[in-house]
């Protein structure tokens, strides 16, 4: 910027040649330099004004535009900031084969608190345990009035739980929404759904995730967005679940036993239709696993499938479809049945003296285990692993649970001649109640080997044979025999083909070998109609006992088979199976003269 100089010299020689005082201009000089720098600088101030009052008017448009917005808008409730990638919380229904709904989801919401900008900590902490008697004053006091900035209070509360706690009007107290797993028929099919909780959690939403049953061998299907919410269906009947949960209750308390377990299986899809095991929990509030004493004493312990039994008689069947499949023998064929029978150091006795012998058919309707036995050593120890082994009584079964896998067999450490003859008679190898089921419809089905599973099927399965067609029959036959006049004559039902083998088997002891005198597990196999078989019915009941005839009876035949008859009463109408009326005896006809 040029200056102009205060005492230019042409003005003052000029000045001075006209005899005036060069002084005065250079205070005019200072004056007008003076005015300029006035002007310059009010010209700023004014254009940095405009430039502030131009801003203030835009913010305070914005503010009024965001006020307007809000009040337009639902009111909702803070949210804290959540890091890390976004929690998936959709998960599909489970629903029965009918499409009932066993497994949903519901919106609720979770509470949590964020001390640093709680108001009044002490009566917030007064106030939250009041509406949640479990809570601890002194320990939400310690926990809002130390170091810590985010707190769960509640993972999931109710919508009158929640407006409570709005009602404290504290906002250090949060909500964050929760899609939470419900289970609208509470302790019905509780051991199949298995129960779900939280996995990964955020303020915005939480992860639902299987911990057990179907829910846990499922889970990556029920949570995987491709399904497009599309539901899981079980194979399961709710109301013949429904059924079957309310007699085997009933039937286990009449009984005195400490546990029961039922199934139904169709005996050729190898769909499980029910399945219940009692003691059962609820899985909307599933309890912690046991730390102390037997796993099968606690409630999530699934006895159908986890259980692992010496199932007595009922195995006797399995060795008479061998013998008969590999014309050992046939149903009219005598066996000596002498007693007591002995190998080695080992006897084997019957409950009862059965005579010099009986023919197959009448050592499965009186359960002879010496007769048995000698169809066993009849067949051999190979040929009677591999029948066994064909049947399934190696591995665990193939159900979609995620217990299935844990439920190995236990088999005898040396298969020596004296456990051939044992396991002919279910003593020696031990399964679960769902192995007896698949081994029955294997047998009884027309022969063909069944997988079961907790899926709805579209048809038969299609496994390799282990019978034929004609030795399914015959032991269709001696089974409906064993309900007429054998040790299951409890098991008939009226209008209903009705066919079974019981089982009592002594229960060994968990520590330091050898079987209790006087505790057994009771367990009735069964199959109807005969003539046409369609269901697979199995009952156990875990230390049963009644009162008969004057005294105590723990035997299948006086505890588990009453059960499975009015199990079968029950469920058969649900299942579509119509009574068959008996035909009435032919009249002889005399005609006479008039």
């Amino acid at each position: 910027m040029t200056r102009i100089p205060l005492r230019p010299l042409a003005r003052i020689l000029e000045a001075r040649a006209k005899g005036e005082n060069p002084d005065a201009i250079e205070k005019e000089n200072i004056r007008q330099r003076h005015e300029e720098m006035r002007d310059k600088a009010r010209n700023r101030a004014e254009g940095r004004l405009l430039v502030l009052g131009a801003a203030f008017v835009c913010a305070f448009a914005l503010v009024g535009v965001r006020m307007a917005h809000i009040a337009s808008i639902e009111p909702r409730e803070p949210r804290a900031a959540a890091s890390g990638s976004e929690i998936l919380a959709q998960r599909s229904d489970i629903v029965d084969r009918n499409g009932n709904v066993l497994a949903t989801n519901l919106f609720t919401h979770s509470l949590y608190a964020q001390p640093p900008i709680m108001i009044d900590k002490e009566r917030a902490a007064r106030e939250l345990v009041k509406i949640f008697p479990d809570l601890k004053e002194e320990r939400l006091v310690k926990d809002f009035t130390g170091k810590r900035k985010f707190l769960w209070i509640k993972k999931k509360i109710s919508p009158e739980q929640m407006q409570a706690v709005h009602d404290i009007g504290d906002p250090g107290l949060m909500f964050g929404p929760r899609e939470m797993r419900l289970y609208p028929n509470g302790k019905l099919a509780a051991h199949i759904l298995g129960g779900a909780s939280f996995g990964r959690e955020g303020v915005h939403s939480a992860e639902v995730v299987g911990v057990a049953g179907v829910e846990k061998i499922f889970d990556d299907y029920l949570r995987d967005p491709a399904n497009q919410g599309a539901p899981l269906q079980l194979s399961i009947d709710l109301t013949v679940q429904a059924a079957m949960r309310h007699v085997l209750n009933g039937g286990m308390q009449l009984m005195q036993a400490k546990g029961a377990t039922g199934i139904i299986l169709d005996a050729h899809t190898g769909e499980i239709i029910a399945m219940t095991s009692l003691p059962d929990f609820d899985p909307n509030n599933r309890p912690r696993p046991a730390v102390e004493g037997s796993p099968s004493d606690s409630p999530l312990f699934n006895r159908a499938v986890q259980g692992v039994y010496e199932l007595g008689s009922t195995f006797k069947i399995f060795t008479a479809a061998q013998a008969i499949e590999e014309r050992l023998v046939n149903a009219s064929t005598m066996v000596d049945t002498t007693g007591p029978m002995t190998w080695g150091r080992h006897r084997i006795r019957d409950f009862k003296n059965y005579g010099p012998q009986l023919s197959v058919t009448d050592v499965i309707v009186k359960s002879s285990n010496i007769g048995t036995a000698r169809m066993a050593m009849m067949i051999g120890t190979p040929r009677q692993q591999e029948f066994m082994k064909k049947l399934g009584f190696f591995e665990p079964t193939e159900v979609e649970l995620v217990e299935g896998p844990s439920a190995k067999p236990l088999l005898p450490k040396n298969w020596s001649d004296i456990s051939t003859m044992t396991i002919s008679y279910g003593h020696g190898l031990s399964a679960s109640p769902l192995h007896l089921a698949a081994g029955y419809a294997s047998v009884l089905n027309g022969g063909t080997r069944i997988t079961p599973t907790i899926l709805r099927q579209e048809g038969p399965q299609r496994g390799e044979r282990v019978v034929s067609a004609q030795t399914s029959a015959i032991l269709r036959d001696m089974l409906r025999q064993v309900v007429d006049r054998g040790t299951a004559s409890f098991g008939k039902v009226e209008g209903y083909s009705v066919g079974g083998k019981t089982g009592t088997a002594d229960k060994p002891k968990e520590t330091g070998g050898g079987y209790y005198k006087d505790r057994v597990i009771a367990t009735f196999a069964s199959v109807f109609p005969t003539d046409d078989p369609k269901y697979v019915v199995i009952v156990t009941l875990d230390e049963p006992k009644t009162f008969a005839l004057g005294e105590e009876r723990r035997t299948a035949g006086w505890t588990a088979v009453p059960v499975a008859a009015e199990l079968i009463e029950r469920t058969a109408p649900l299942l579509g199976v119509r009574p068959q009326i008996a035909p009435l005896p032919e009249v002889a006809i005399t005609l006479t003269s008039n």
